[in-house]
C-alpha cells in the first residue's frame, strides 16, 4: 500500500512537472503570436501611411505595387496567426487585384515633378521619400524584389530627394532676394549648387539647374560687392567730413 501511495505522488508529481511545462509552452507560442501579430500591424500601418504620403508624388506604379505587396504579405501573416476578420480577407483580395496591375509597370518620370507650397508639406515630403528608400531597401534584403528593380526604383528615389532638396533651398533663396537679403539668398544658392556638384551622373535637370543657380549666384556677388564699395565710399566721405569741420579754421566772432 505505501509503494502505490508512492508511486501515485511521483506520478502526480511528474504530471504537474509536465502540465507546468505545457502550460509555459503555450504562454510563450501565445507570447511570441502576439509579438508577431503586432510586427504585423506596424508593417501594415507603416507602409499604408507611406502610401498616403505618396499618393502626389511622382512614383512609379512599381513601387505602389512593392508596398501593396508588403502590405500583403503582413495582412496574411495575421491571417495565418488566426488575427484575421472578414476586413483582413477582404483586405488581401483588394490588395492582390491591385498589385496584379503594377507588376508590368516600369520607373516612374520626374518631369511632372512640383513641390509643395506649404513648409510643413515640404518636411512630410521629404520624410516621406526617406522613408519610401529604407522600405525599398528593405524588401530587397529580403530578397522580395530583384537588384535590377531595386537600382532602379531606388536612383529614381534618390533623384527625387535631391530635387526636393535642391527647389526647397531654391525657393528659400529667392524669397531671401526678393527681401533683399542677399547674404542669406547667397547661402541657399551655394548649398543647392555643392548639393548638384556633387552627383556622379548629372541628368538634364542637374545641368540646368547647376546654371541657373550659378547665374543667380554671380549677380548677387556682383551686387555684394557694388553694395560693399558703396559702404566703404560712404564710410570713407563721412570719415571726410569729420576731418574737415576738425580741422577747419576757427571763425572769430
Amino acid at each position: 500500500m505505501f509503494t502505490i501511495i508512492i508511486i501515485l505522488i511521483v506520478v502526480l508529481i511528474v504530471a504537474a512537472i509536465i502540465i507546468n511545462a505545457w502550460q509555459q509552452h503555450r504562454a510563450k507560442q501565445e507570447a511570441d503570436r502576439r509579438i508577431e501579430i503586432s510586427k504585423h500591424r506596424t508593417i501594415i500601418d507603416d507602409t499604408e501611411k507611406v502610401i498616403m504620403a505618396s499618393v502626389n508624388m511622382p512614383i512609379s506604379e512599381r513601387l505602389m505595387g512593392i508596398l501593396q505587396s508588403r502590405v500583403l504579405a503582413a495582412l496574411k501573416g495575421l491571417n495565418e496567426l488566426g488575427a484575421g476578420n472578414a476586413t483582413i480577407k477582404q483586405r488581401i483580395i483588394d490588395a492582390e487585384k491591385n498589385i496584379l496591375s503594377a507588376e508590368s509597370a516600369g520607373p516612374a518620370s520626374l518631369n511632372d515633378f512640383s513641390l509643395p507650397d506649404n513648409d510643413k508639406l515640404i518636411i512630410q515630403y521629404i520624410q516621406a521619400v526617406k522613408k519610401l528608400r529604407v522600405l525599398l531597401r528593405s524588401e530587397h534584403s529580403k530578397g522580395k524584389i530583384s537588384s535590377k528593380v531595386f537600382a532602379e526604383e531606388d536612383k529614381l528615389l534618390e533623384r527625387l530627394q535631391l530635387k526636393v532638396n535642391v527647389e526647397t533651398l531654391v525657393k528659400r533663396g529667392r524669397s531671401a532676394m526678393q527681401s533683399d537679403m542677399l547674404g542669406s539668398a547667397r547661402q541657399y544658392f551655394e548649398k543647392a549648387i555643392t548639393a548638384l556638384d556633387n552627383q556622379t551622373q548629372p541628368d538634364e535637370y542637374i545641368v540646368s539647374r547647376s546654371k541657373t543657380l550659378k547665374e543667380w549666384l554671380k549677380t548677387i556677388q556682383d551686387d555684394l560687392k557694388q553694395s560693399n564699395a558703396e559702404d566703404r565710399a560712404r564710410k570713407q566721405e563721412e570719415e571726410r567730413d569729420e576731418l574737415d569741420e576738425l580741422f577747419a579754421p576757427k571763425k572769430k566772432w
